[in-house]
């Protein structure tokens, strides 16, 4: 069954273009799957039924996986099942009748504007790394990219005299997103003299790079930014896709288009921006309970 999950993998980087991490994510799904499957002792996948599907749901279930994981999780195996029925390694599928659990879709935690801003001015702009942390800071909230999306930017990605950023996003996808004076103002000096800084010998078309002038790693960006929120005071669960949700929110509460938005951050489908939507009527009402005399 290994050897099938590899030649669905592959088809599915080839066929569907989608990211390194929503392969992983695919990967370890069905690394789950083929284990659970061995351990009944079954040898084709023909004698993969329902009821064994179900069984490993519950398994699942009982180590602590979420809805949103379960949900995930036959999402991936149903696909790779219509798979090996296209390509005749089976003469069945049998997730047919396997029903996906619905979730509740949890409220991201949105950054006041304030907030945004105490952390926008918490890194050292006198040292190279401070001034590129802010950078890298101003560039997330202003544009709501991901981090992912963050380390792949490179320096023919950015026309600063029109004012906007290529971005690729999950499937390899190309969107543009314009971009503020502000930001501009501190790619322009990151670019001039910083990044010759940081950049020393190395040869690199990576926008941002570490003290010995390689790209940075996701990791390296998500523990800035949780230092900068320590020091900014900010208690709220800080993560870059905080950012993220705070731009969206932001740009909604201020009147912007929904398709605009959609567009943006890069949604394949309007239903997750919409998220966003419920996000910023929270904030509303939360206000209303707090300062209206008869609430």
């Amino acid at each position: 069954m290994n050897n099938m999950i590899d030649e669905y993998l592959k088809f599915i980087q080839l066929e569907k273009g989608l990211s390194v991490n929503t392969i992983g994510a695919y990967r370890r799904d069905l690394k789950k799957y083929a284990e659970f499957i061995e351990s009944r002792k079954i040898s084709h996948i023909d004698f993969v039924d329902r009821q064994l599907i179900q069984e490993c749901l519950g398994h699942l279930h009982d180590e602590g996986a979420s809805s949103k994981s379960l949900a995930r999780f036959i999402s991936t195996i149903r696909s790779f099942h219509q798979f090996a029925l296209r390509e005749k390694y089976a003469a069945k599928d049998p997730t047919v009748l396997i029903e996906t659990p619905k979730y509740d879709r949890k409220l991201p935690d949105v950054l006041e504007v304030e907030e945004v801003l105490r952390l926008l001015e918490t890194p050292n702009l006198s040292k190279n790394n401070g001034y590129r942390d802010r950078t890298m800071l101003e560039l997330l909230y202003a544009t709501g990219m991901r981090v992912s999306e963050l380390i792949q930017i490179e320096l023919e990605d950015i026309n600063l005299i029109m004012g906007f950023i290529r971005v690729f996003g999950k499937g390899n996808k190309e969107r543009i997103v314009p971009l503020g004076d502000t930001v501009i103002e501190f790619l322009n000096t990151y670019l001039e003299t910083v990044r010759p800084q940081l950049l020393k010998n190395t040869v690199t078309n990576a926008l941002f790079l570490n003290m010995h002038g390689k790209p940075l790693s996701r990791q390296a960006i998500w523990k800035m930014i949780k230092q900068n929120g320590i020091k900014a005071n900010i208690l709220k669960t800080l993560t870059p896709h905080t950012l993220r949700h705070s731009f969206a929110t932001h740009l909604l509460e201020n009147g912007a288009d929904l398709r605009a938005v959609q567009e943006m951050l890069g949604h394949s489908d309007i239903s997750t921006t919409q998220l966003y939507t419920h996000v910023s009527k929270s904030q509303i009402r939360k206000m209303y309970n707090e300062f209206h005399p008869r609430a």
